[in-house]
């Protein structure tokens, strides 16, 4: 029986990692909410979109006795699919990771060996949405990044499952009106630095050899790009061990509670974390994963809708 042109893969590939690998627990960070159109948890894999200098792209991971199997479609199907082994963490190291500065680090790390940072070599794709994520709710940054892939992300090439969509170019973002913006909930202050970003983002995507300070300092010289979004996109697209989300609404009292029991500002979050440098936000991962958050007591943050102001 002939198969359909569209279900034979552009590229496809096989490897057996050297680690208990996670696939699901390795690409969480890069997954924004559970209905993420760019990134889906699905009986035959994990599916996940890309773009790449050669076109948007669609990969599948799926695992089987050991071997992890790649399987990528579209125009950027032969870039992305070699960089798969590094999206899991193949290049990451944790030879001198200092685990013994805390016994909850130092256990978390012995528990955790599938933990692994991966790289994915894209900044755009990780800067898109943590511009949408500046200063809102995860709720709400999640629904304008799925309202944004609906009206410019390209469908997913290949036989991926419904709705999985490719994250716009910066070409397509600078050619969403105000008004489909207002659709998509995002205010003005989001909305001028993702355009600024846009404007510049061929430049801003990494090269080899470009370290995470160069790449900072890069993304910083783009107004609305502060601290905190160029940390969450290192973090993803460099790999970055140490880097972490200075700023953060809630990370700074998952830490200090983890390792202190108790709530601290940024600066002391980074005083608890300096034994730690070179693998800094690996800590930060190994709590998230087991740490201690203090009691919810108060309020919580309600999201806004911008779509109805």
């Amino acid at each position: 029986m002939t198969v359909p042109a569209q279900l034979i893969p552009d590229f496809e590939d096989a490897w057996r990692p050297d680690w208990p690998l996670d696939v699901r627990r390795a690409l969480s960070p890069h997954r924004r909410g559970t209905a993420d159109p760019t990134l889906r948890y699905a009986e035959d894999g994990v599916w996940r979109t890309t773009t790449t200098p050669c076109g948007p792209a669609t990969v599948r991971i799926t695992v089987a006795a050991g071997q992890v199997r790649v399987a990528a479609w579209g125009p950027g199907a032969g870039w992305a699919g070699p960089l798969v082994p590094c999206w899991l963490g193949s290049e990451d190291r944790v030879d001198g990771f200092p685990a013994d500065g805390h016994p909850l680090v130092a256990d978390l790390h012995r528990r955790s060996t599938w933990l692994r940072l991966g790289r994915t070599g894209r900044v755009w794709d990780a800067l898109l949405p943590a511009v949408l994520e500046q200063k809102v709710t995860g709720i709400e940054a999640h629904r304008t990044w799925r309202e944004l892939l609906r009206l410019a992300g390209e469908p997913a090439p290949g036989p991926a499952p419904d709705g999985m969509r490719v994250p716009p170019s910066a070409a397509r973002v600078l050619a969403v009106t105000d008004w489909e913006w207002h659709r998509c909930g995002l205010d003005g202050a989001r909305r001028r630095a993702l355009r600024a970003a846009a404007t510049v983002a061929d430049r801003l995507e990494a090269v080899d050899g470009c370290d995470s300070p160069t790449l900072q300092r890069r993304m910083r010289t783009v107004p609305g790009i502060g601290v905190w979004t160029a940390a969450e996109v290192v973090q993803r697209a460099l790999g970055c061990p140490d880097t972490v989300s200075y700023g953060d609404y809630h990370l700074k009292n998952l830490v200090g509670w983890s390792l202190a029991g108790r709530k601290c500002d940024d600066d002391q979050m980074m005083e608890l974390l300096e034994p730690f440098r070179g693998h800094r936000q690996r800590v930060v991962r190994l709590l998230e994963v087991g740490g201690t958050r203090p009691p919810k007591r108060g309020p919580r943050m309600a999201p806004t809708d911008h779509r109805a102001l």
